[in-house]
């Protein structure tokens, strides 16, 4: 019975572990024990980080949405209320953006919402 060659199949997994392993400190890059090991690690935060950003984006809405609104003598609050009550679908992220880059059509809404 002949003998089962896998180095070809090792060699490719080392250097695909080396290759995602590119660009990191000293032996974390060049060793592959090592470099397994932070390839998982920075996997792991990697996708914890992809979760993270969605939460953090969303706070960084919910505050400019509420400075608009107090430069309007109102609450982020009593906005994202009255938006629903007058069932205007817009989300924070569309709101976040016309408080920044387009003021104006931001009191529009405000306005509109206000007075449904």
């Amino acid at each position: 019975m002949p003998r089962i060659k896998r180095g070809n199949v090792a060699v490719k997994r080392r250097k695909k572990i080396l290759k995602r392993a590119k660009g990191f400190r000293g032996t974390h890059s060049k060793l592959f024990r090592v470099a397994n090991q932070q390839v998982m690690k920075a996997l792991r935060y990697a996708y914890v980080g992809r979760k993270r950003k969605k939460r953090e984006f969303r706070s960084l809405w919910i505050t400019r949405i509420n400075a608009a609104a107090r430069l309007n003598g109102t609450k982020y609050s009593s906005v994202i209320h009255s938006l629903k009550e007058s069932k205007i679908a817009i989300n924070r992220k569309m709101l976040a953006q016309m408080a920044v880059a387009d003021p104006d059509s931001f009191v529009k809404v405000l306005s509109s919402a206000k007075a449904s």
